[in-house]
Order: structure tokens, then sequence, then C-alpha cells
């Protein structure tokens, strides 16, 4: 019951930003969920670092900032040229803080592990108000949304009564090969039901989920969404099991952590972005 209720608030809470949102409202929200997540990746490296005796040498302070600075440069005044200069400022503070602080077998590691973590899960987490602002961005967003969630779902259920053949048992042993086929299968329905429901709202003068593309780009993005949704699931679970851990932490009740429900995201977001670039670049239409 709690994981169904604590599914059921944040998706309300995610669809009334989209629906209802402005942009800073949209670029918040993600910056506080991002905040969160490099906070449990943290504690994440920590326990990965305590194991092979040693102590993680990436501050908190630094996380923070790093994660905060992620978003700032996103924000209208800033031109898009400024991220690399800040990540790489960010790389050289965090170098030089391990240079002189931490043992000198822990420089490296840990500043590669600090960096790794705004890459995986800040700059991701960007592209949430990136894309809401693009011609159509809340149907982009509920696109993306509901490929990753009713994959999610479909493998869950169908993997539990079905799944026998075991898709990747050194890193996650619950998921099969049924399962993933099923979530595949759950995004495209999911995919399809959107086109509906667009299709039907268009036609009475309400352009809130407007599609434009062709039927098959649709289907042939939900099915790369959701790939990608599956691998970052399963990239998060082997740093999961090299730290040890079955969840990336406790705030979210029946759900396990923050990381816990957006792994699948920060892989998803990213390839919907390239993706997006690459229709531009072959002149393929607009979403």
């Amino acid at each position: 019951m709690k994981r169904i209720l604590t599914a059921i608030v944040l998706i309300l809470l995610v669809f009334g930003l989209i629906f209802f949102g402005q942009l800073w409202m949209i670029t918040l929200a993600a910056a506080v969920v991002a905040e969160l997540a490099v906070y449990e990746f943290l504690k994440l490296a920590a326990v990965g670092a305590k194991a092979h005796n040693a102590q993680l040498g990436i501050p908190v302070w630094w996380m923070g900032l790093g994660a905060a600075l992620a978003f700032v440069v996103t924000l209208p005044n800033f031109p898009v040229e400024a991220q690399l200069p800040v990540l790489s400022a960010l790389t050289l503070i965090l170098f030089t803080w391990n240079g002189f602080r931490a043992p000198l077998v822990q420089v490296l590691p840990d500043t590669a592990q600090g960096i790794f973590g705004l890459i995986w899960i800040a700059y991701p987490l960007t592209l949430v108000p990136m894309l809401w602002k693009q011609e159509d961005g809340p149907a982009l967003l509920v696109f993306l949304m509901i490929c990753v969630w009713s994959g999610d779902i479909a493998a869950l259920y169908i993997g539990r009564a079905f799944g026998k053949h075991k898709l990747a048992p050194r890193i996650s042993p619950g998921k099969t090969w049924e399962g993933s086929i099923a979530s595949i299968v759950g995004s495209l329905i999911a995919a399809s039901l959107l086109l509906g429901a667009s299709d039907a709202l268009t036609a009475r003068g309400n352009l809130i989920l407007h599609i434009t593309e062709p039927i098959w780009q649709t289907l042939v993005l939900a099915a790369i969404l959701n790939v990608a949704a599956q691998v970052g699931d399963l990239l998060e679970s082997a740093i999961k099991r090299g730290a040890g851990v079955k969840d990336s932490g406790t705030m979210l009740p029946g759900h396990g952590g923050i990381l816990d429900r957006i792994d699948a995201l920060l892989v998803a977001a990213p390839v919907l972005w390239f993706a997006l670039l690459l229709k531009d670049y072959f002149g393929l239409g607009r979403f």
C-alpha cells in the first residue's frame, strides 16, 4: 500500500508541474531532486570506499554546489557554452581539494567519482526543464514519463508472473527477458494510448498533448526510450550491488531512495534529447 500511495502522490506532483507549473517551478523541482539524488550517491560511494578500507574524498559542499551550478548555467541569462567551463572548474576544485587532503591513492578515484556523480545525475536532470520549454514541451515530458513508467510497471508484474530467463543475473538477479520484453510492449501500448488522447484533444482544439510526428516515429522513439530506461535501471543496480546495498536510500516509502525512482530517467532523458537533435539534423520534423 505504501508503494502505491507514494507512486500516486509522485505522479500527481509530476503531472501537476508539467501542466500547471512554470519554468522556474520545474527547474527548482528538478534541482531539488538532483540535490537529494547526489546526496544518496555520496552515501553509496562512501559505502564502497569503506568496503576497501578507504575514506571518501568527495565533500558534501562540493557535490551540492556542483549540482546547483548545473542548473544555474541552464538559466536563460547563461549561454550554453558556459556548461563545459563550469564543469571543468568544478573538476579542478575537487582535484585540488583531494590532492592536498586525501591519501594519494584516493586522489584519482575520488575525483573521478565526484565528476561521474554530476554527469550521471545532475546534468541529465537539467534536461527536464529544457525539454519542457521546447515547442510542445509538456507533451514531450508526458511522453517521456509514460514510456519510462509504463515499461517499469509492465516489467515488474509480467516479470514476476512469467519471468524465467534471467536478463542480467550478475547485476540484477530478479530481472528477466520476459519482463524486459513486456516492458517494451508496455511502453508501446502507453505511447499508442497517448497518441489517441493527443488526437482526441487536438480535434477539440486542445493542444496540451499535441504530437505532430508520424505514428511510426513516435513508436520507434518509445521503444528506444524504453531500452534506455532499462539500461539506466540496470546501471544503478550495478552501483548498488557493488556497494552491497539493496536500495539507494529510504526517502520514498515503499520505493527506496530517490535514485531508485529516477535511475531510468537519468538515461532516458539524454537519449530523448539526442533523438530530438537527430530529428532536427535529418529534417524529420518536430515532435
